[in-house]
């Protein structure tokens, strides 16, 4: 990691403050606790939420599974109970959408750490429900994925946009080809444009 990070202050200085003043990204060296499937599950559940309500509903939702997000267990409640949760219509049905998948094999989610990054992504994003920004977020922090570039996740803009003090908002099409130089290691820069947003 210490490498990667090196790198990229090479491909850009401006990113050196933050880094500096941040603790060494955790991507890519720190095991996930969680199964694939819980993963997924939590990301569905943190679309577009703030952290904290996001953590609330999933308490509630693993209270609901019995203490343990499985897919089995999930595919047994119905969407009503999903929504006493807090799950909105539409991610209830991509959780049980997931649920069922998994449980049919449509997708091998407990395999997903051995293909390779456009294989993941094309086969989660065939699921209802499933988008770019689920998939970035399974890719980093699950399978510890060091090349994903989140370009649709504000965050990441404003901390770009922070970082080398834009006055307009940056485009995700136009933040996406500003990281061709950071590659293999664009999941980092995005971890620190984050810090960036946190750093007051």
């Amino acid at each position: 990691m210490k490498r990667a990070v090196a790198q990229i202050c090479e491909a850009d200085p401006k990113f050196i403050p933050i880094i500096e003043a941040s603790p060494l990204c955790p991507i890519g060296i720190n095991e996930s606790k969680s199964t694939h499937f819980e993963s997924l599950v939590e990301s569905v559940i943190s679309q577009q939420l703030a952290i904290r309500a996001a953590d609330t509903i999933h308490a509630r939702l693993v209270t609901l599974a019995g203490g343990k997000i499985t897919a089995a267990r999930i595919a047994k409640l119905e969407e009503t109970d999903l929504r006493s949760a807090g799950l909105s219509g539409a991610k209830a049905k991509t959780i049980q959408g997931l649920a069922s998948a998994a449980l049919s094999r449509e997708v091998d989610i407990n395999k997903l750490h051995l293909l390779e990054d456009e294989v993941v992504s094309q086969q989660l994003n065939s699921l209802w429900g499933i988008g770019p920004w689920t998939v970035d977020m399974f890719m980093m922090f699950q399978l510890g994925r060091l090349d994903t570039w989140p370009t649709g996740d504000l965050g990441v803009r404003r901390g770009w946009e922070k970082i080398h003090r834009l006055k307009e908002q940056i485009e995700p099409k136009k933040l996406h080809t500003r990281g061709d130089k950071f590659r293999p290691h664009r999941s980092v820069v995005a971890w620190y444009c984050w810090r960036a947003v946190e750093n007051k």
